[in-house]
């Protein structure tokens, strides 16, 4: 299995992990997807690792006991990679037509040792970048069964949820304490405003670089930090710079001002 994924310890887990649901699900497996930052092109040491699998049919019971098992065992076992696997298990009809968008499929966040039922990956934009840009490890190319998101969409579910990102933030994460989280804001803020503009999904990394380049001088520093710091790895107990809390807030109020003028207007 040839994986673009420069990191030898992540392909032998995806390789045992692809074996272990092909015993599991035998002929149901349709395939098994690598989706997120692996897929639009800016992971690394400290991403995760995101997955979609697709079955013929939904899942059994017995297939639901043996997924279980197998990521309760997972993250148990040694090394990096076992503890940022993060994925679902989503049937081929539901990927077929976006009236099945935000059913709740089988899946295992981050770190993880239970499943639970989650519409995490049955969003806009994992079915994108399934679509558009999956890392292939075992199947069919998702263009193939996988129902198309048209950018207009994409663009007009950016402007809905922009102006909500902080208090959704707030809701597991604060930005005020944790630098991660404000991090993570930052980034979110650019990825989704050049979402928006083009109906594209993009990776972090380039809509940082992006926008680095495009917004007012006064975010560079913001910008630039965000940047350097977003290969640091997740710390509870590291706080954010001094004032980038504040500063995270109003550009965010300078991207919904952006949305704004943007938008054209209903006819």
């Amino acid at each position: 299995m040839a994986v673009p994924i420069p990191f030898p310890e992540l392909r032998a887990l995806l390789d045992d992990q692809v074996r272990s649901v092909h015993t599991i699900l035998g002929r149901d497996l349709i395939g098994f997807y690598i989706v997120g930052s692996f897929a639009v092109g800016d992971a690394d040491l400290s991403s995760d690792c995101d997955f979609i699998t697709v079955v013929r049919h939904p899942l059994s019971s017995r297939q639901e006991d043996d997924l279980r098992a197998l990521h309760r065992d997972i993250p148990s076992r040694n090394g990096l990679w076992p503890k940022n696997l993060e994925g679902s298990y989503a049937p081929l009809d539901d990927l077929r037509t976006l009236d099945a968008l935000g059913r709740r499929w089988l899946y295992v966040d981050r770190g993880w040792s239970e499943m639970q039922w989650s519409t995490h990956c049955n969003s806009l934009e994992q079915r994108w970048t399934l679509r558009e840009c999956a890392v292939v490890l075992t199947g069919p190319r998702p263009t193939t069964f996988a129902a198309p998101v048209p950018g207009a969409l994409l663009s007009a579910a950016m402007a809905e949820q922009l102006p909500r990102l902080l208090d959704d933030l707030a809701t597991w994460i604060r930005i005020d304490t944790v630098a991660w989280g404000q991090r993570y804001a930052v980034e979110s803020l650019c990825r989704m405003y050049w979402t928006f503009t083009d109906g594209n999904v993009h990776s972090k990394a380039a809509s940082l670089d992006r926008a680095v380049w495009t917004f007012d001088p006064r975010w560079a520093d913001l910008l630039r930090q965000a940047q350097a710091d977003r290969c640091l790895p997740w710390n509870p107990n590291e706080p954010p710079r001094e004032g980038n809390a504040t500063l995270t807030r109003a550009f965010a109020l300078e991207v919904l001002d952006r949305v704004r003028r943007e938008t054209p207007p209903p006819r």
